[in-house]
């Protein structure tokens, strides 16, 4: 399943759940995005031809992340550009989402190990703005099976 997540028309993630399948090759993000999301299966002996990623200067503006669910469970909460909570989704492991604009935040509902992969070079001092998370009464997990 492959579900993306927007608030009014921008879009906060890309989410490609553990049990997505499709033959073939597919990106599921445009490709003005500064970070690409894409999935592949291929049967056996399929050859991609050796290949050379060309340098190119490139305008990032924002950060994009891409994370993948190693084990575990994690609830991600999504907030506007203004920091204001819109909703929650719950991420299992063999999950990869792509976090692609607004604001985010994550709690482990589960003993969990997550891959980030980012633009770089990344500043942890400069490249984030921390804010309050929303109150714990308010959540609001959709399409969360109860």
């Amino acid at each position: 399943m492959l579900e993306v997540v927007k608030n009014n028309e921008l879009t906060l993630a890309i989410i490609l759940k553990h049990n997505f399948n499709k033959n073939g090759i597919e990106f599921f993000t445009p490709q003005n995005y500064s970070q690409q999301l894409g999935y592949m299966k291929r049967d056996k002996n399929y050859i991609i031809k050796p290949h050379i990623h060309k340098k190119i200067t490139r305008q990032v503006n924002n950060t994009n992340e891409v994370l993948f669910l190693k084990s575990g469970k994690v609830r991600i909460d999504f907030y506007d550009e203004s920091k204001k909570y819109i909703e929650s989704r719950i991420l299992e492991k063999g999950d990869i989402i792509l976090l692609a604009t607004g604001g985010h935040g994550f709690k482990m509902l589960e003993k969990s190990e997550i891959i980030e992969v980012k633009q770089g070079p990344y500043n942890t001092k400069t490249d984030k703005q921390i804010f309050e998370k929303i109150d714990e009464a308010k959540i609001k997990i959709k399409n969360e099976k109860l």
